[in-house]
């Protein structure tokens, strides 16, 4: 891992493990050289490019492009001057290559925990016009893949700047050859894998929600046409960030392909007035020639090691019992206490309390943002039935929504204003709730204190943090008409800090986050909450594409997976409970559902499905994944976990519907090695790991539909 400067070339010559990426300045301007496999000599590499003399900037691969000046691609960013000008012209005026990772101020961020594990280069470019400085953050790693970027604007002139557009990162690729890969969906069908030829023109997913949504993740990839999982060229853009984004790939006239991610510039501004800053989100870009089970590799190490923090990151993850779908708001301590009861029955470990326990919360119209225990419900306070949870040998959870708040409540009463609204026009409500202004420092203060007063009062180990609604009317009552668009970012940051403060202050608490499933799913998120609620839609067989898709970025120690009950609360499919904990182990395993209507035999293969992932989830929590069959291309999903030392492994088959006559099936594992021998499932066969990868591994036949076959590798020693 270094990073260089060929002084006489004016070349950057950043490297990783088996990576490099290389900039040149070109009359000033950083240009885009090079991004792929690691090279040993960087030395008149430029002399491959080639461009006519005095050739427009239009032509020129670009790391941070400017509007105004030729290019008339989709610029990085785009300011709007006191003069009512909008051109700026960013030139090189220094730079420094510094150890480690410096942190970004009030933003999530992959870090470092030895300055020897990255080096950092910055690129400061000025517009002498205006003042406007700009820098450009890239951080290598050593042991991946990776780069991470992004910007600081600083406003050294003498008049305000308007920022209208500030991306993290732009990469120029000289050709379009691509295809590109990403998330979309919705609500109960999150990240479904979609794959598109690259074609002229302009190609964007984005998010105006004021989250990262449901419908397109703050993720894309560029492959090459042959690329699959295990083998051809990926370039991996991953955003950290929860708002709204902006991730598009442009093929101008030329061919080339410009990758652009960072803050939606729709209905966002930024006011700098002279001495303010501005840092913008990080996008982590990852280079793989392993295919997208490299890429995804990649993303799963670095953000399981070095995106989530605090004593739960490298701990395992308890098996809980939710009892959202076995009650919903109808429930009491007595109903509460049976399903832990029988939770520790069975070996779960947390039982977590979801909505209805607070104000007069019996369905979801009225009481958030009044986060004071209904004593109706639980006449004995939280506390008591916490420390009766306990009692059975399990920890307590809660759930909360803190940054919404209902109309009906004494909060709304009492501060009307305090909600994301335009004073004079309508406030629509979704879920029947607003939103909290979280950029106001008192909100986050009175969340803070109402807060921290539940965690300290009631023994939690657990909070489930939830989002059941996108802004609306975006504004805030006491910001000024020209910051008005400074208001969702705003948002974010001030969730930020809160979260910040809590996890910080009550360290001992696993935080999930939750935004109706898996609206908010994003790198951000993860920085302060190490794992997701996946999805609302608890089926499992919908639950193979979404789990799979998820696994694209995210690692499967983030990935919340559940057993509910049957017929399933969404799709109304009926699977067995061996299929779905299959499924559910394949993440952070739990139940959701009422545990005491189990029949002496779904007791029996609880008790085993319990068993089996406490002996389990160290491999499939830490270690590393391979996608072995898609649910997007057939009737069979398959995926497998396989230990760093390749001594464990553990294989997933599912198949979706019968097939009659079916033919002989055989599936290639993954990650082995080839070197060593294995057992299946403690038998006496011995199978070597290189034919297990080459020859495969014998499914036995299936009857019916939706059933699943699980087999544990161990090496032979």
């Amino acid at each position: 891992m270094t990073i260089t400067y060929l002084e006489q070339e004016q070349l950057f010559h950043l490297q990783s493990k088996d990576m490099s990426y290389i900039i040149q300045l070109n009359n000033g301007y950083p240009l885009h050289v090079y991004w792929g496999k690691k090279l040993r000599s960087v030395s008149n590499i430029t002399r491959l490019l080639h461009y006519p003399d005095n050739a427009s900037i239009d032509r020129y691969p670009q790391e941070y492009p400017q509007y105004g000046t030729g290019d008339f691609r989709n610029p990085a960013y785009q300011v709007r001057l006191e003069d009512g000008s909008r051109i700026t012209e960013l030139v090189y005026e220094s730079h420094k290559i510094t150890e480690g990772k410096p942190k970004l101020p009030g933003l999530p961020a992959v870090y470092v925990e030895s300055e020897r594990e990255s080096q950092t280069l910055e690129i400061k470019l000025v517009d002498h016009y205006s003042g406007l400085s700009v820098t450009l953050s890239y951080t290598v790693f050593e042991d991946h893949n990776a780069i991470s970027r992004s910007v600081q604007f600083l406003n050294c002139g003498s008049q305000s700047v308007s920022l209208e557009r500030a991306l993290s990162a732009s990469v120029d690729f000289i050709d379009s050859d691509y295809e590109m890969i990403y998330l979309a969906g919705g609500w109960a069908r999150e990240a479904q894998v979609k794959r598109r030829v690259l074609e002229a023109g302009l190609t964007t997913i984005e998010s105006r929600r004021g989250a990262s949504s449901a419908q397109f993740n703050p993720f894309m990839a560029l492959a090459r046409p042959n690329t699959d999982e295990d083998q051809g060229e990926v370039f991996g853009f991953s955003l950290v960030y929860s708002g709204s984004f902006v991730a598009e790939t442009e093929v101008d006239y030329l061919h080339s392909t410009r990758v652009s991610i960072g803050i939606n510039p729709f209905d966002f501004g930024w006011l700098l007035e002279p001495g303010e800053s501005f840092q913008t989100p990080e996008a982590i870009m990852v280079y793989s020639t392993e295919g997208l089970g490299g890429m995804s590799r990649t993303y799963h190490r670095l953000y399981r090691t070095r995106l989530c923090r605090g004593i739960h990151r490298d701990q395992e993850r308890p098996i809980l019992v939710n009892n959202w779908e076995a009650t919903y708001f109808d429930f009491n301590a007595e109903k509460i206490e049976s399903i832990a009861k029988s939770g520790a029955e069975l070996g779960i470990e947390l039982f977590v309390l979801d909505d209805g326990w607070f104000g007069k919360r019996n369905d979801d119209t009225t009481s958030l943002g009044d986060w004071i225990v209904d004593r109706t419900k639980l006449p004995e306070g939280l506390t008591n039935l916490a420390e009766r949870v306990n009692s059975l040998g399990l920890l307590f959870g809660l759930w909360f929504e803190p940054e919404m708040v209902s109309p009906d409540s004494d909060l709304y009463r009492q501060h009307p204003d305090w909600c994301i609204h335009v004073e004079g026009r309508r406030r629509t409500e979704g879920r029947t709730q607003l939103i909290l202004d979280l950029s106001r420092q008192e909100v986050c203060d009175y969340l803070l204190e109402s807060l921290s007063k539940i965690f300290t009062s009631v023994p939690i180990s657990y909070v489930k943090w939830d989002m059941n609604r996108n802004m609306t009317e975006i504004g805030s009552a006491t910001r000024s008409a020209v910051r008005q668009k400074e208001t969702a970012h705003r948002y974010m940051l001030g969730l930020y800090d809160l979260l910040e403060k809590l996890t910080h202050q009550f360290p001992h608490i696993l935080f999930e986050s939750c935004a109706s499933g898996g609206g908010r799913f994003d790198p951000g998120m993860l920085y302060y909450m190490p794992q997701t609620w996946t999805s609302d839609n608890t089926d499992a067989i919908e639950r193979l594409k979404i789990q799979f898709g998820t696994s694209m970025v995210y690692p499967v120690s983030t990935i919340g997976a559940h057993v509910s009950a049957v017929p399933n609360h969404q799709m109304g499919r009926t699977t067995s409970l061996v299929t779905r904990g299959d499924v559910a182990m394949s993440g952070n395993f739990g139940y959701e559902m009422d545990l005491t209507t189990f029949s002496d035999d779904e007791k029996v293969i609880a008790k085993q499905q319990v068993a089996h992932y406490k002996e389990i989830r160290s491999l499939v929590q830490q270690g590393d994944l391979y996608r072995l069959r898609s649910p997007f291309e057939g009737n069979e999903t398959a995926w497998m976990f396989v230990s760093e030392d390749k001594a464990q492994a553990l294989v997933y088959y599912f198949q979706v519907l019968a097939e009659p006559n079916a033919p002989l099936k055989k599936l290639k594992l993954k990650g082995l090695d080839p070197e060593l021998d294995y057992t299946i499932d403690e038998e006496d066969i011995i199978y070597g790991g290189d034919r297990l990868m080459h020859s495969g591994l014998h499914i036995p036949p299936l009857h019916g539909d939706f059933v699943s076959k699980c087999f544990h590798l161990k090496a032979k020693v």
